[in-house]
C-alpha cells in the first residue's frame, strides 16, 4: 500500500488534485481500484499538506433487478472512518431491459456519472475522486486514437461547470499491477462485477492488445504514457 500511496501523493502534488478544505466524494464500485483509492486517500489524510474530508459513495445498478451486496464497502468505510452512502438505481434495467443497448457501456457510464454527480452535490462535496489507474489512462488514449481518430484522454483534473464539481483521478500514476498487489496484500474484499458484458468490452480487447505488446517490447505502455504527457493534451 505504501507504493500506491506514493503514486497518489505524486499525482496530487503534480496536478494540484487536493486543496485545503476539500470535501471529496470517492466513487466506490467495490472493485480493486476504487477500494485501494479510498484506502489510500483515507490514509493520506494523516500526512498530506492539505486538510480534506472524504465521503464514499456507491451506486448499485441492480443487475437482474436485485440489490447488490455492498456490505464489504460499508465495513471498510467503518474501519477507515469514512462516511458511506449507498444509492440503489435502476440503471441496469434501463440499459439492458428497456433500451436493450447493443453497446451498453456508454449509456451505463453516462447514467452512473450523472447519479454520482448528484449524490456528491447532495452530500456537500466539491470534488469527486475516481479510481482510474495508469493502465486505464493508456487504454483510453489508444481507444480514442484507434476508434475515434483523435489524440486525447480523460484529464487528471477537470471542472464540471454545470455541476460546480471537480473530477480528480489520484491513481493515474499507479500501474494496475501495483493496485492489484496492494489490494491483495491488504486483504480487501473485492465485489465481483455482475455486469453481463464484463470482460467482453472493447476496453478489454485493447487491454489484451497492450499486454501482448508489452510482453514483446518491455516499456511499450510507458512510452505511450510518456507521449501523452509530453503532448500536453487534455491538461496532461
Amino acid at each position: 500500500m505504501q507504493r500506491v500511496l506514493g503514486y497518489i501523493r505524486k499525482a496530487c502534488q503534480e496536478y494540484g488534485l487536493i486543496e485545503n478544505g476539500d470535501k471529496i466524494a470517492v466513487g466506490v464500485s467495490g472493485g480493486k481500484d476504487s477500494l485501494v483509492l479510498l484506502a489510500g486517500l483515507a490514509k493520506m489524510r494523516r500526512f498530506f499538506e492539505a486538510e480534506y474530508e472524504l465521503r464514499a459513495i456507491s451506486l448499485d445498478p441492480r443487475f437482474g433487478g436485485k440489490d447488490g451486496d455492498f456490505s464489504p464497502v460499508e465495513r471498510l468505510c467503518e474501519e477507515l472512518d469514512v462516511p458511506f452512502t449507498l444509492i440503489r438505481t435502476d440503471i441496469a434495467e434501463i440499459v439492458f431491459d428497456i433500451r436493450k443497448e447493443k453497446n451498453p457501456c456508454a449509456l451505463c457510464s453516462k447514467m452512473r456519472r450523472g447519479a454520482l454527480h448528484d449524490a456528491a452535490k447532495e452530500n456537500g462535496c466539491n470534488k469527486i475522486a475516481l479510481g482510474h489507474n495508469n493502465d486505464d489512462v493508456i487504454e483510453t488514449f489508444i481507444m480514442n486514437l484507434f476508434r475515434e481518430g483523435r489524440v486525447g484522454c480523460f484529464s487528471p483534473k477537470s471542472y464540471l461547470s454545470r455541476k460546480d464539481l471537480t473530477m480528480i483521478r489520484p491513481l493515474i500514476f499507479a500501474p494496475e499491477s501495483a493496485v492489484q498487489s496492494a489490494c491483495n496484500k491488504t486483504g480487501f474484499e473485492v465485489i465481483k462485477s455482475p455486469c453481463p458484458v464484463d470482460k467482453l468490452t472493447e476496453r478489454q480487447r485493447v487491454k489484451d492488445f497492450l499486454e501482448a505488446r508489452e510482453k514483446e517490447d518491455r516499456g511499450f505502455k510507458q512510452r505511450i504514457f510518456g507521449a501523452l504527457r509530453k503532448s500536453g493534451t487534455d491538461n496532461w
